[in-house]
């Protein structure tokens, strides 16, 4: 059939009826019968002779008449303005069953409450020396609950399962202070980058140095981050370095894209991409599949739609391809790409300077930590992006954020030199089983020097 039988076939169909023809139940929704045993008529005959007794006599009123008008209005809940009713009152609701399809068996449901929110921070702790410095990353937990932050040329850990705090390194001047820190899947291992360009591999359990990597960078290291065995390094020189610690030669490839300082790395959960941020207000997207020592500055995609430097920068746990970034204070922006494309789905203003990022493990919600000039905690709903909650109590900028391995607590420094736990994200309705250690990539490391 062609396209002009086909219409004309269509007009004939929707323009007419065949007297016999059985009528579509839908044509009608618009006509409503009352439902007599849902309507109250004592209220109905009171409100039509109000209003009849209203248009005889406006002025006809006493003191006695109106008390009973008063009277007569509680009674018959005068808030109500209709006096017909189409349909019953919906029943009080029961409790809530789940019934299973295959065994039949009914299950009382537990109701969702809503989640409290702390607006106060659960602990203090005191953190002298805290580098204020926007591009550096002096702060994160392990998957074996230990948190590390740098507090001037001193790396501390303390147990959050016991509130234990000891020191792993400190540093002389002339390779200090620490400019950032990262802990291995492992939870055992963690990287330091330094200011003289160095970064230094400690054993956290034995308390002992494994390894130094040279030669990675001219200039300090401000970014690191894990994939596997394969630990990347930024550095002030705008280069992106993958080592491989597992071996001598360590340096296997090597991103150049940014013109200036790198601050924010963050590899996705399927360790194939990796986001970069800069103080050159790029956001850069690589793929391993595609970028290699042969075609350094192949990248992915290349994001300039940031007006200041991009530090935070965090991979969504439920959707693999959706990437949140932050900018600084001539920025002020939370941006989510879709990293397979390179399409920015959504910008929103948040006022003021974006220092870091972290996505709830166990709901769809994000938060930040901002600079000038409210220096606070923002939870958002995503993807409406609607404000739930703020978390104030730093009184300068909350430069560094990091999770608990459960997802619930989160750890925030700022340049007040305090370090605050909020229990922002809850409770995880199934515990996840802690990560198993991964030895395995790095049983070389005590060889290698």
């Amino acid at each position: 059939m062609d396209a002009g039988a086909a219409n004309s076939s269509y007009n004939k169909a929707t323009n007419y009826r065949s007297p016999l023809q059985r009528k579509n139940s839908r044509d009608d929704l618009d006509r409503f019968i009352p439902n007599r045993s849902a309507m109250d008529f004592d209220y109905a005959q009171y409100m039509l002779m109000e209003a009849r007794k209203g248009k005889e006599n406006p002025a006809v009123s006493s003191p006695s008449r109106e008390a009973y008008r008063k009277q007569l209005a509680e009674t018959f809940n005068m808030n109500r303005t209709r006096i017909l009713a189409f349909k019953n009152k919906p029943p009080t609701p029961s409790k809530a069953v789940q019934i299973d399809c295959l065994s039949g068996a009914v299950h009382q449901a537990k109701p969702k409450t809503r989640r409290y929110i702390p607006q106060t921070s659960e602990r203090t702790l005191d953190a002298p020396d805290l580098v204020d410095d926007y591009y550096l990353n002096l702060l994160d937990w392990g998957s074996a609950n230990v948190l590390a932050i740098a507090l001037g040329n001193t790396v501390y850990l303390w147990d959050a399962s016991n509130g234990a705090t000891s020191e792993l390194v400190t540093l002389d001047e002339e390779s200090g202070p620490v400019t950032s820190i990262k802990w291995a899947p492992d939870g055992r291992h963690i990287a330091v980058g330094l200011n003289n360009s160095e970064v230094q591999l400690w054993d956290s359990t034995a308390n002992k140095q494994l390894r130094t990597l040279r030669g990675c960078h001219s200039s300090r290291v401000g970014a690191l981050d894990w994939n596997n065995q394969i630990l990347t390094t930024g550095g002030m020189d705008g280069q992106i370095v993958n080592n491989d610690v597992r071996i001598r030669d360590h340096i296997v490839e090597t991103y150049r894209g940014h013109h200036q300082e790198v601050c924010g790395l963050r590899w996705s959960a399927s360790g194939q991409q990796l986001a970069s941020g800069g103080n050159d207000n790029l956001l850069h997207i690589w793929d391993r599949s595609t970028a290699s020592s042969n075609s350094p500055t192949q990248w992915l995609h290349r994001l300039e739609d940031h007006t200041a430097a991009v530090k935070a920068l965090a991979w969504c746990p439920f959707q693999g391809n959706l990437l949140a970034s932050g900018g600084g204070g001539g920025d002020r922006c939370i941006k989510f790409w879709n990293t397979h494309t390179g399409a920015c789905l959504n910008s929103v203003d948040t006022g003021s300077q974006v220092c870091s990022l972290l996505w709830n493990k166990n709901e769809r919600e994000l938060l930040s930590s901002h600079g000038f000039t409210q220096n606070q905690l923002t939870l958002w709903k995503y993807p409406s992006m609607v404000k739930i909650a703020e978390l104030t109590g730093h009184t300068s900028r909350v430069l560094y954020m990091s999770q608990s391995p459960d997802g619930c607590t989160v750890a925030s420094a700022a340049a007040d030199e305090t370090l605050r736990f909020w229990n922002v994200f809850g409770t995880p309705e199934v515990a996840k089983p802690a990560p198993k250690a991964a030895q395995e990539p790095f049983a070389h490391l005590n060889r290698i020097r």
